[in-house]
C-alpha cells in the first residue's frame, strides 16, 4: 500500500479536490495487486495503481463516470458500488484470478478507513554527493522513510528535479548537522544504513557507531575491496564485534549492472536494499533462513572522480 498515495489523497482532501478512492477489497488467484491496494482518480489524474492493464483502464473509466454524474447534480455525492472482475472470462487477461473493486468518493470517512502502512525499510543515507542525490529520487516513489544526512547543507538539491521548483516527498527528510555519526543513535533497531560520503574519515566515523550498534538490518559502505580490508584493520583494531564486521556490506549494488552514472549506481543499490527487505518480511512469514549471496568486488573510485564499475558494485564517494 503506498504511502505515497495517501499522502496525495489527504492533499487532495484538503484542497476539495473531487476524487474517487479505487481499492482492491479482495483478491483470489493470480492479480495485479493485493487486497488493501488504492488508486485515486480525478477527473483529469489517477494516482497510484492497481495494477494496470484493462481492468485499471475500466476502474478509471467508472470512477470518472462517478465524478461527472456527481458534477451534474451539486450536492450529491457519488455512491459507494463494488464490482468483482474474475480477470481471465471478463476482461481477457492472462491473470486467472479475480479482485472485488470497491469505488467510493474520498472524504473524511475514506481517509479515516486508509491505514497508515509500515514503511518497507527505514534508512539513514549519508552523503549529498551526486550518488546521493540519485539514491535519494530514486526511494522518492517508495513507501519508506529516508533520514539523508550531510554536514554540508549547500549539498542538498533544493527541489527533487534539478529543472522544475517540484518539492521532495515529506518521507524524504533532509538533516544538516555538524557530528553527522551522531545521527545513529537517532534510527531505530533494525534501520538500514548507506554510507557514502566525501571524506574516507567520515565513513569510517560512522561505520564504526553503526556496527557498535549492532543491530541494524543493513549496513552498506561504498567503497573497494582495498577500503573495506582497511576499515576492518581498524574496526578489528577497535575491539567491535566480528559478527557486527562481518555483516557490513561493502562494494554496494547488485553484481552485473554496468554503468558508472549515479543512477545507474543508485538503481542497483535500492534494488539491493528492496532484496535485502523483501527476505526480511520473508522471514517474518516463514521463519525460514535467508541466503546471503556474495558479490565481486570493484576497484577504488570515491563520488567525485568516479571509477569504471566492476560488476556494478559500487565503490567510492
Amino acid at each position: 500500500m503506498s504511502t505515497c498515495t495517501r499522502a496525495a489523497a489527504t492533499r487532495l482532501w484538503a484542497s476539495a479536490r473531487p476524487a474517487i478512492v479505487v481499492t482492491v477489497s479482495e483478491a483470489r488467484g493470480s492479480v495485479p495487486r493485493e487486497a488493501g491496494t488504492r488508486m485515486l482518480v480525478t477527473a483529469d489524474d489517477a494516482i497510484g495503481t492497481i495494477g494496470g492493464g484493462h481492468l485499471e483502464l475500466q476502474a478509471i473509466a467508472e470512477a470518472r463516470a462517478m465524478l461527472a454524474a456527481s458534477a451534474a447534480h451539486p450536492g450529491l455525492a457519488p455512491t459507494p458500488r463494488s464490482r468483482r472482475v474474475a480477470l481471465g472470462p471478463t476482461l481477457g487477461q492472462c491473470c486467472g484470478g479475480a479482485v472485488t473493486l470497491v469505488h467510493a468518493p474520498l472524504d473524511a470517512a475514506a481517509l479515516a478507513r486508509w491505514p497508515e502502512s509500515a514503511p518497507r525499510f527505514v534508512l539513514q543515507l549519508y552523503g549529498a554527493g551526486h550518488v546521493g542525490r540519485a539514491i535519494a529520487r530514486a526511494l522518492a516513489p517508495l513507501d519508506v522513510r529516508v533520514d539523508w544526512i550531510d554536514e554540508r547543507e549547500d549539498e542538498f538539491p533544493r527541489s527533487f528535479h534539478d529543472a522544475r521548483d517540484a518539492p521532495w516527498p515529506a518521507h524524504i527528510r533532509r538533516v544538516c548537522v555538524d557530528a553527522v555519526e551522531g545521527e545513529v543513535d537517532t534510527a531505530p533497531p533494525g534501520a538500514y544504513y548507506l554510507v557514502l560520503t566525501h571524506r574516507h574519515d567520515l565513513d569510517l566515523r560512522i561505520v564504526e557507531r553503526i556496527l557498535a550498534r549492532g543491530d541494524f538490518g543493513f549496513c552498506g559502505l561504498i567503497g573497494s575491496k582495498t577500503k573495506r580490508q582497511r576499515f576492518i584493520h581498524r574496526f578489528e583494531a577497535r575491539g567491535l564485534p566480528a559478527s557486527a564486521i562481518a555483516r557490513l556490506t561493502c562494494p554496494i549494488g547488485i553484481a552485473g549492472i554496468e554503468g558508472k552514472e549515479p543512477e545507474v549506481i543508485a538503481a542497483s543499490v535500492v534494488a539491493q536494499l528492496l532484496l535485502a527487505s523483501s527476505a526480511t518480511r520473508d522471514d517474518e512469514r516463514h521463519a525460514g533462513c535467508r541466503t546471503t549471496v556474495p558479490f565481486p568486488e570493484s576497484d577504488d573510485g570515491c563520488e567525485e572522480h568516479p571509477a569504471p564499475l566492476v560488476e556494478a558494485r559500487h565503490r567510492d564517494e
